[in-house]
């Protein structure tokens, strides 16, 4: 997804791309171009601490555009969505963005200290070559430290089909955020433009055998939520998990005509990163049935050995619902909300052991699920809103997946 990784090439988009192309070649913009600006690590100052003080850029390039994705029923959705082109030529990244939207779209992991520079290119509607809508990269709650890189088209700029943009993040806040197009934003979002984003804290790179407060003593590969100081949001393994839905009868008319009033929506597909039950559980990427595409390549799948501490990024981007999710079984504390770490004014530990984590369109939680006294099994993670446990008509989906705990 980073500079550092190159993918390849999308054979299976090529025929269907080259003949939308031609419609919507001939309606770029004069003087629309692909330029992607990856400035080198010149400073020779270690801003995010891991020994290279040469590395600390960090590029990426995504596409934007539309495509397409299967439901666990097999529903046939037609979406908007980003899709990683990082690498690819510049003369190459319309063709190689055109119908290869994601969802979720690729995920961006950052380390605290990076400097990052994202590229957004606008492929262009290819099923819908009428549409000139320009797109915008909102990293939602971050500290932008100039508005024109927020992507809220009305402090910012949008970027037209055929064109570029390259926003820039000095990375200083750890946690886990979202992103997403911010154009049209009811609209876009339901039709996907949507995507996991989180943030390591620096104190994942102290010496090994730094002590921090209340004993605790940092060794070399320890990983935290937070900065905490004292080792309070340690966990072992990670997973970054988006709430989502779609209402079909929407996506279906943005295919044909024109999207249904805003009001008309309702969701009958409830998923976690982009898929319903069981398919949330297999763990190769999935490929949609019109292109061929792998259109939806992140699982949810949660595997730990007993005695581990798991870290749920947690996050709900569903414009119209807000879902209450439990890990029946598995005790579950609240450590931070909002890409912030539930603390006090004097600095006390504020964080809470729950049940079960209620999130809005736009919020995001960390949760830590400890598995010291939890035997060995297959648990499941899901929502209590009953209704959303199914994949439109087909009972026994929607947004739940497993937690498989192994012996230690």
């Amino acid at each position: 997804m980073m500079r550092r990784n190159t993918r390849p090439g999308n054979p299976a988009g090529w025929a269907f791309g080259l003949i939308a192309a031609l419609v919507v070649f001939a309606a770029w913009p004069a003087g629309a171009a692909v330029f992607v600006q990856e400035p080198p690590d010149v400073d020779g100052v270690d801003t995010n601490s891991d020994g290279d003080p040469n590395n600390d850029n960090v590029y990426m390039h995504l596409a934007a555009g539309d495509g397409f994705v299967n439901m666990a029923d097999g529903k046939l959705m037609y979406c908007f969505g980003f899709s990683d082109v990082t690498g690819t030529y510049d003369e190459m990244a319309m063709m190689q963005g055109m119908l290869a939207a994601e969802f979720p779209g690729p995920t961006i992991e950052l380390r605290e200290g990076d400097r990052f520079y994202l590229s957004l290119t606008n492929v262009g509607m290819m099923m819908r070559p009428d549409l000139f809508d320009p797109h915008t990269v909102h990293w939602h709650g971050f500290p932008e430290a100039a508005s024109i890189f927020d992507g809220v088209p009305e402090a910012s700029v949008s970027i037209n089909m055929g064109s570029t943009f390259t926003y820039f993040y000095k990375v200083v806040e750890p946690g886990t955020y979202i992103y997403h197009c911010h154009v049209e934003a009811t609209e876009h979002m339901q039709m996907g433009m949507l995507a996991n984003l989180y943030v390591y804290p620096i104190q994942d790179m102290l010496p090994n055998n730094t002590p921090l407060g209340g004993g605790w003593v940092h060794h070399t590969g320890d990983a935290y939520a937070y900065n905490d100081g004292d080792g309070s949001t340690y966990y072992d393994v990670d997973y970054a998990i988006q709430l989502g839905s779609f209402d079909p009868d929407f996506h279906d008319a943005s295919l044909s005509v024109q999207p249904l009033p805003f009001a008309m929506m309702r969701d009958r597909y409830a998923m976690l990163n982009g898929r319903g039950y069981p398919d949330t559980i297999v763990e190769a990427p999935l490929a949609n049935s019109e292109t061929g595409h792998l259109s939806q390549k992140l699982h949810s799948k949660i595997t730990a050995a007993q005695g581990e501490t798991i870290l749920l990024r947690l996050s709900n981007l569903s414009v119209t619902e807000y879902f209450t999710v439990t890990a029946l079984g598995i005790p579950m504390k609240v450590i931070g909300t909002g890409a912030r770490q539930l603390r006090g004014p004097g600095g006390e530990d504020t964080g809470y052991w729950t049940t079960s984590v209620t999130l809005g369109g736009g919020e995001t939680a960390d949760v830590l699920l400890d598995t010291t006294d939890v035997e060995p099994g297959t648990y499941l993670f899901y929502t209590t809103n009953l209704k959303f446990l199914s994949n439109d008509q087909e009972d026994y989906g929607g947004m739940m997946t497993e937690i498989e705990i192994t012996e230690p």
